[in-house]
């Protein structure tokens, strides 16, 4: 049985071993008429797939003990990847959510780095530039493309480190792999929403 996370934009496959990323109409193409399970938080999309008998909506089976109201499933799935843990999807926005003992705790939500970037941007034209990944954090910036790129760095590895408290950290998404290495010992894993859902599915 396929798995699938349907996002704002990609639709995100597991077949058990590896992980897909697709356009939506890639997607449909390719497995219209394959048995697939999925969760979404792209609710406009639900008309376009209805002639989809063979995919199913298991969003309403994702229970998450202590998760408020609208919590995102995908969110949801994650955090039931393991019981214990702070959790990082860094995708378009960036979310992060913490586990104790299987239940919820609470988490925030930031602006992913590209969404980070374009707010430069959109200040003034002087500020529209690309990340430097490998801006130093020990010391001040003396360039603004540095001191832009430092500036998101250095908060969001300042804000995740203030909620850790000796958790292990786990990350995925697009910046998932950038932002692990910040972070000694993290986990980067691309399946923990699919390992959630599994969890989820079990209890079916």
């Amino acid at each position: 049985m396929l798995l699938a996370d349907l996002g704002n934009t990609h639709v995100h496959i597991y077949d058990g071993k590896r992980v897909e990323h697709l356009a939506y109409d890639d997607a449909i193409k390719k497995y219209a008429h394959r048995p697939l399970r999925y969760i979404s938080v792209n609710h406009s999309i639900e008309a376009e797939i209805s002639w989809l008998t063979e995919w199913q909506n298991i969003s309403s089976a994702i229970h998450l003990e202590g998760a408020y109201g609208t919590m995102g499933v995908d969110r949801r799935a994650l955090c039931l990847s393991h019981p214990d843990g702070l959790f990082v999807d860094a995708g378009s926005a960036i979310t992060v959510d913490v586990m104790e003992a299987g239940e919820y705790q609470g988490g925030f939500i930031l602006p992913g780095i590209a969404a980070m970037l374009k707010s430069y941007a959109d200040i003034s034209p002087v500020l529209d530039t690309e990340l430097n990944r490998e801006v130093p954090l020990d010391s001040l910036p003396l360039t603004t493309k540095d001191g832009i790129s430092y500036g998101i760095i250095a908060s969001i590895q300042a804000v995740i480190k203030k909620h850790q408290k000796g958790k292990m950290v786990y990350f995925t998404g697009g910046d998932g792999k950038f932002l692990s290495a910040l972070f000694e010992g993290a986990i980067l894993d691309e399946t923990l929403v699919f390992r959630g859902i599994r969890k989820a599915l079990k209890k079916m």
